[in-house]
């Protein structure tokens, strides 16, 4: 069954709405708008917790509702409601009036297209696997991992999963639909050695079913490479202090590059000024040898859509080729006053809120070095191989980002671990530090979220090995 049949049985058959009545509506809440649609979504979504030997919580939600927006040029009318009826969508149509009220504008084209070939299935993962059975995949994972290591002293075990039906109607006539389903699973544990206690975590999931993860062979690489985390941090020293050559891991580490790089390419930031990379299109921002890409068309992964939240299909997006900038990320209204095409880039939380320019799969291209070629290549430095928390300044491009795993690097080896690591620096500086590029890329495990204006939705993440120089590290061995 495709989505636009899924969803008619939805928000047609299940409700009192009916497409006859939605229409013209919509066009009349839309004359003289520049551009506009009705989004609407079902979701269903689920989590449960086992942390200290027992489930901690168990949490399902069910959501249907409406976002109606209108767009004038820079100015947009949004209004939303879970009242899935015509008098309400009435309603709403009344507010988006009366901020477009006096603006002649001239509705834009259908995104072209429609949408692609399903990039995940339909089904539905809270569905697919009885609870019972989620129960008991928690209590194994608690189990094995409390029995792996002597010096475990806390377990947590969460499973989510969710499944959201979306449609985008335009007073044009285009119409198109998607269902994304999403699964995450993530362990974290404590691990105590004479007195000191560490952590360690690790996750995986995308838009699959769960039943992937019920065998152990599955889930226990999770469990193994928290337990690994935490040994290294009990043996792990005070990080320096400094300016050091820095190599970042493959894989998760990307979440630099997302955060650093990644937002300042978005289509709003350029559009107003605001972001360091404004106005440079066709300008060397990174070292030669950086190619970025977002790409939201790869199957079954977390950041993907088979369309974007305003109907227009998702594609892969370069958006640094050896180092020049030759584009950014777009939604409709951000495409359209900059006088590009949109990206597929358009997305929203919820119905409750209105789509902006996000990322989906955002990671750097292959180099032509091999990671042991870049860590020999290292007198002294830091290799950072996972991060947590981090915090960026799109305007000033300055970030801070904290390692949860690192160790030092001494005469091309890779050495002792160290704590208490942070990154800190400017994100276009730091492109342009760039010396050399790994041949391994990697793609996060599936357990990105990517927050903006208030907005939470899923992202992946990725690169190669990387070799900056000069960064600055904060740490708390000045010696």
């Amino acid at each position: 069954m495709d989505a636009i049949t899924k969803t008619n049985e939805l928000f047609f058959n299940q409700t009192e709405l009916t497409e006859d009545q939605i229409m013209p509506v919509i066009g009349d809440a839309l004359a003289g708008s520049d551009d506009g649609e009705l989004f609407l979504e079902e979701s269903h979504s689920e989590s449960l917790v086992f942390d200290d030997g027992r489930m901690k919580a168990s949490n399902y939600d069910r959501s249907i509702g409406f976002g109606l927006r209108g767009i004038s040029g820079e100015a947009h009318g949004y209004a939303h409601s879970d009242d899935m009826t015509i008098a309400a969508i009435k309603r709403a149509a009344n507010t988006i009036k009366s901020v477009n009220d006096g603006y002649d504008g001239v509705m834009a084209v259908a995104p072209k297209g429609g949408h692609n070939t399903p990039l995940y299935t339909s089904d539905n993962p809270l569905e697919a696997t009885d609870f019972t059975t989620k129960v008991k995949l928690i209590e194994d994972i608690n189990a094995y991992a409390r029995a792996a290591d002597p010096m475990v002293k806390q377990v947590s075990v969460s499973v989510a999963t969710s499944w959201r039906a979306v449609r985008i109607m335009r007073p044009d006539g285009f119409q198109a639909a998607d269902i994304r389903p999403l699964v995450r699973i993530n362990v974290s544990v404590v691990l105590e050695k004479d007195g000191r206690m560490e952590s360690g975590s690790s996750g995986a999931g995308g838009r699959v079913m769960l039943d992937q993860w019920l065998e152990p062979s599955a889930w226990q690489g999770q469990v193994d490479e928290a337990i690994r985390q935490a040994r290294v941090n009990l043996s792990s020293v005070a990080a320096p202090a400094g300016e050091l050559e820095v190599v970042l891991g493959p894989g998760w580490p990307g979440v630099m590059l997302h955060e650093a790089v990644g937002h300042g390419l978005e289509g709003d930031f350029n559009r107003k000024g605001t972001s360091l990379f404004s106005g440079k299109i066709g300008q060397q921002v990174a070292a030669k040898g950086v190619t970025v890409v977002d790409d939201g068309t790869m199957m079954d992964r977390r950041g993907s859509v088979t369309i974007d939240d305003e109907g227009t299909a998702s594609r892969r997006n370069v958006l640094i080729e050896d180092g020049i900038l030759v584009g950014y990320m777009q939604d409709r209204q951000n495409a359209r006053l900059m006088g590009v095409e949109p990206t597929g880039n358009g997305r929203r939380q919820s119905f409750a809120h209105s789509p902006m320019p996000r990322m989906t799969n955002t990671f750097m291209m292959n180099g032509q070095h091999t990671h042991d070629e870049i860590i020999a290549s290292v007198k002294k430095g830091l290799y950072a191989v996972n991060f947590g928390g981090g915090q960026v300044d799109i305007t000033s491009g300055k970030f801070v980002f904290a390692a949860s795993e690192a160790y030092m690097i001494e005469n091309g080896k890779i050495g002792a671990p160290v704590k208490g690591a942070t990154l800190i620096g400017n994100g276009p500086d730091a492109m342009g530090k760039i010396t050399m590029i790994g041949n391994d890329l990697e793609l996060d495990h599936g357990v990105g979220t990517c927050g903006k204006a208030g907005q939470g939705v899923p992202v992946g993440v990725g690169q190669p090995t990387l070799k900056m120089g000069g960064i600055t590290i904060g740490g708390t061995n000045m010696g």
